[in-house]
């Protein structure tokens, strides 16, 4: 293709960046005028470009982003026509202006659909200042790095216009750093674990440093393998050679190869930014690190002089743009260690005078670790606030430094959004909170559960089942079991490696699997590492990778497991029908696995092992790595493959941040595997790991959920801020707590309104008397469904069920006389319930399904008749999940619910209307009940257990959904909307 039509279109694209689209085609030609005045550069030119370009063609690249930024843009701007962002009439329009016809917009379309997904933010009201009109002459950091995100990293454009979105929606919700008044704001940004926060917080600090922001601290976790890390990427991507070098040839004498990066592959292949000249040099802000990637942070002493802000003009205070947009950035990478806090605070307090006039961005990552205050409020003496070290540091830096803005980055916000809001100097996310949305690409809790499948166990298989293709269960007990089940995972990490080196053979992108990691995660307890590592090098000694016997258990392991996975997901990549061809590479990858002499890295802190270092950024590591806390928080095991987890936790947010396997997995996501305990004793009782992470994504798909319904406004107004979000976390396993118990304290929920949503309690009582009394109560009601049709649950599916109609008042009433594992446990739903008069419900329609052999194994139930019993396990007191979800289609479409109207079920339909909401009740009894006596079961040991799905229109639009209130009424303020106070019962 022609060079004058690429560079003509690139040309056309950026005279209209930060514009409203114009004709695209008319403005290519004009520029190609004066490059060749023949050159044929129309619009059919153009789309045979893009129908023959790869997926790293600049002027594709370029293009989608352009797409991406306009489909975003708010309705308010003029050229929009009052379209909305995302939707396809702002795509229409972009096309009108544009000028495209018919056939070349559905061809662009077809190539670059439409933006949709949006991340959700909880924000209070807030008056927007960025982008400032003049920040075209000042935005240098964010469009180098945009460009190195687009070119050099190859991302996709909409990831970048995502994050480009993103950043500017927490930028515009900060203090304008030319702000006269002093503005402190606090916000929350929630990702998801191994899924880019890091290149948010880039982003922003991108934005930041072009706005007038000067002084930047980046809080990078609390162990210097993530610091250094950290340190590295934001160098690499951001702060650039010319600022690292501060505007030195690298020969310099002086410089001697002595500078942090001199013997990194990366700068020394110049995969480092460079801007070509140092920034100052051009009137724009140099980046001065007050950190290096080896070095945290140390006391300046003489070297104050780094944190004196310089002045054009000594009159006028620094946030003056006369100063400000002159003087240059310091950057700080630290550990949030309180010796290296320490240092900097007094720092800060030697230059003290200027502290009032510094625009200052803190970042600090993995904001739910170290930095939350966790003392106990009740024992604080006098009610003077009693701080954790890290804390303390924190508030007194926020109180040094006025014009300080504060975003907290995690993947598990619990911790955080129970922070007392009215501490003023505390890090509660009080201004905002976003929650980005899941990238492209990425592999996360979801993708190893099959949530919501309405599929039988035994249709199940790779193609239809995340479990199938990605989990392998252990239930080892015995040490001759657990050998045995590591031995096989480490067969699956061999075979994977294998599997890597041929698809670099058949072409695979350079580089993409550099690295090839088996993660082993067993406990925190150092001495285990060890224990675990010796183990794992006998397995290794006796595995016979070179012999027949392992040869064979290898082609069993491929034919049954790794070929039927990547048949069903392989994505497009290469991989052998029949195991022979993988013969040659098996013996490279063993060979690279054990160069070093061992197969294994251990990776934690003990001093006392003479323990190899792991760089990922200067070699590469295709190893078993065994460790615990260095390897389960932020920082990234690359090339990650095989995970051994059997590590027990009972907190949510510690379990997901251990999931190392979640991440980016571009060329091998077929190959990933699981290995997860299943039966893993802890206390009194045995942890099922897998079903916990089940349980922790739902809770997070819930909260992400109650995130986006309540993010809509109401009369133009938040219907809630940050401060009302700690109810909004659920909490499914008794065992597992979204966050350690001192971390959750002042927030109660009074009142949940879920109109067409799902609820379904679980914490039914285990004393057999209560078990009576809820059967007597519910029995009539389940009486009621006396019908018996067919229904169907999906594509497919179809079930048996009884099913009636019971009046809004009479479910009520029984649902208000129910006992509970502890009596408040279903209030929030039933005020909802309750609050329903007939205008807003009518009736419910009851549904009982029954198994597929119902006829054969019915029972007769006291007061309702022969149905089916489903056994349900117990985890501690409450139960596991109650419903099926083959179950729920039909319940979703008689309440209206938006994901469930595409139903097409006469049986259904017919009792479908208007104001009627949807029960499904289930007779259950646990794995351990007692014999039936005769055919019939006691009532005191049949808990009939239901979820309930209310009328999606029973709420008046734009209602409010939630109702709070609070603990300590002393501790109130205006926090959250009180209507009584409780007594505190524990969260």
């Amino acid at each position: 293709m022609s060079e004058v039509l690429v560079n003509a279109y690139l040309d056309a694209l950026k005279s209209m960046r930060e514009r409203d689209p114009r004709p695209l085609a008319r403005r290519a030609r004009f520029i190609a005028e004066e490059l060749d005045s023949d050159a044929d550069v129309g619009m059919d030119r153009l789309l045979e470009h893009l129908r023959l370009a790869d997926a790293n063609d600049l002027l594709t690249r370029q293009l989608g982003l352009a797409l991406f930024e306009w489909d975003s843009r708010p309705a308010a701007e003029e050229w929009t026509a009052g379209t909305e962002p995302r939707t396809g009439e702002r795509r229409a329009r972009v096309h009108e202006l544009l000028g495209l016809g018919t056939e070349a917009a559905k061809i662009l379309d077809e190539l670059m659909p439409h933006a949709r997904d949006t991340s959700t933010i909880i924000s209070d009201e807030f008056a927007a200042w960025y982008p400032p009109a003049d920040l075209t002459s000042r935005s240098f950091y964010w469009d180098r790095y945009r460009s190195h995100l687009l070119e050099g990293k190859h991302w996709d454009p909409e990831a970048i216009g995502s994050l480009d979105d993103d950043t500017t929606r927490v930028l515009e919700r900060v203090s304008d750093p030319v702000r006269i008044e002093a503005f402190s704001a606090r916000g929350l940004v929630v990702g998801y674990v191994q899924s880019g926060k890091t290149a948010n917080f880039t982003g922003v600090i991108a934005k930041a440093i072009d706005a007038g922001c000067r002084l930047i601290v980046v809080l990078a976790g609390t162990l210097d393998i993530l610091r250094e890390q950290t340190q590295r990427r934001l160098d690499m991507e951001l702060v650039g050679m010319e600022n690292i070098l501060r505007g030195r040839p690298e020969d310099d004498p002086g410089l001697a190869g002595s500078h942090d990066y001199a013997d990194d592959p990366d700068w020394v292949g110049g995969k480092f930014i460079s801007y070509g000249f140092l920034p100052s040099t051009r009137d724009l802000p140099d980046v001065v690190r007050l950190t290096g990637r080896g070095s945290d942070y140390r006391q300046l002493h003489k070297g104050i002089i780094a944190l004196e802000m310089e002045k054009r003009d000594k009159r006028k205070p620094l946030f003056d743009p006369v100063n400000l947009f002159a003087c240059g950035a310091r950057l700080a990478v630290i550990k949030k260690n309180a010796t290296v806090l320490k240092r900097l605070v007094t720092d800060l307090k030697i230059v003290r005078k200027q502290l009032g006039e510094i625009p200052t961005l803190i970042i600090d990552d993995e904001s739910d670790q170290a930095s939350v205050n966790t003392t106990d409020p009740r024992k604080w003496a006098d009610g003077q606030i009693k701080r954790t070290s890290i804390n303390a540091l924190l508030s007194e830096l926020l109180t040094l430094l006025p014009r300080a803005q504060y975003i907290g980055y995690t993947a598990t916000p619990y911790a955080n959004v129970f922070v007392d809001p009215e501490d003023s100097a505390n890090i509660f996310p009080k201004d905002f909170l976003l929650a980005l949305r899941r990238p492209k690409q990425y592999m996360g809790v979801s993708d190893f559960h099959d949530l919501d499948t309405v599929l039988p166990a035994e249709d199940r298989n790779p193609a239809t089942s995340n479990e199938e293709a990605f989990v392998r269960n252990l239930y080892g007990e015995t040490a001759d079991e657990r050998r045995l089940e590591l031995a096989s995972a480490i067969d699956a990490f061999v075979l994977s490696g294998a599997l890597k080196l041929f698809r670099e053979t058949a072409g695979a992108q350079p580089g993409l699997f550099l690295h090839h990691t088996m993660l082993v995660n067993e406990s925190h307890k150092r001495a285990d590492h060890a224990e675990t590592a010796d183990e794992i090098r006998e397995v290794w000694r006796s595995a016979g990778y070179t012999s027949g016997t392992g040869y064979a258990r290898l082609k069993d392991l491929y034919e049954s497991d790794f070929l039927p996975v990547c048949r069903a997901r392989s994505e497009g990549q290469p991989f052998p029908e029949h195991f022979q061809e993988l013969k040659d590479h098996l013996g490279a990858a063993v060979r690279k696995i054990s160069e070093s002499g061992a197969p294994v890295i251990i990776v934690n802190s003990d001093k006392d092992l003479a323990q190899e270092a792991i760089d990922f950024d200067k070699r590469p590591v295709w190893r078993i790595l065994v460790g615990g806390t260095k390897l389960s928080r932020g920082f990234t095991v690359e090339g990650l493959t095989i995970s051994y987890y059997r590590r027990r936790t009972r907190q949510a947010a510690t379990l997901m941040q251990m999931g190392r396997w979640f991440g980016f997995r571009g060329g091998y996501k077929d190959l990933v595997r699981l290995y997860i305990g299943r039966n893993e004793p802890d206390r009194n009782m045995s942890l099922d790991l897998y079903e916990a992470f089940e349980a922790m994504v739902l809770d997070e798909e819930d909260f992400r959920a109650e995130l986006g319904r309540y993010s809509e406004l109401v009369d133009g107004k938040p219907q809630v801020t940050p401060r009302d979000i700690p109810p909004l976390v659920s909490q499914r396993l008794p065992w597992l707590r979204p966050e350690a118990p001192n971390k959750m304290y002042n927030a109660v929920l009074v009142v949940r309104r879920s109109p067409g949503t799902r609820v379904e309690p679980r914490a039914y009582p285990d004393n057999p008397a209560e078990i009576a009394h809820n059967y007597d109560l519910l029995a009539p009601v389940a009486a009621r469904a006396n019908e018996l049709v067919t229904l169907r649950g999906g594509p497919r599916v179809t079930f048996d069920a009884y099913v009636g109609l019971t009046p809004h008042q009479d479910l009520i009433q029984a649902l208000t006389g129910l006992r509970w594992i502890t009596n408040d446990y279903f209030q929030p739903d039933l005020k909802f319930l309750t609050e329903l008069g007939p205008e807003r419900i009518r009736d419910w329609l009851v549904i009982v399904p029954l198994h597929s052999d119902h006829r054969e194994s019915a029972r007769p139930l006291a007061g309702i008749g022969r149905r089916s019993v489903f056994v349900r396990s117990r985890q501690g007191r409450n139960f596991g999940a109650i419903s099926e979800p083959r179950h729920r289609e039909p319940a979703k479409f008689v309440a209206g619910s938006a994901d469930s109207t595409h139903i097409d079920d006469p049986a259904i339909r017919a009792y479908a209307h208007p104001g009627r909401g949807a029960l499904l009740l289930y007779p259950v009894v646990g794995e351990q009940h007692p014999p039936a006596i005769g055919d019939s079961l006691d009532p005191a040991h049949v808990t009939l257990a239901f979820e309930l799905y209310s009328p999606a229109d029973a709420c008046p639009a734009g209602s409010q959904l939630v109702q709070f209130t609070v603990r300590n009424p002393a501790r109130a303020g205006d926090a959250i909307v009180p209507t009584q106070a409780v007594p505190d019962q524990g969260l």
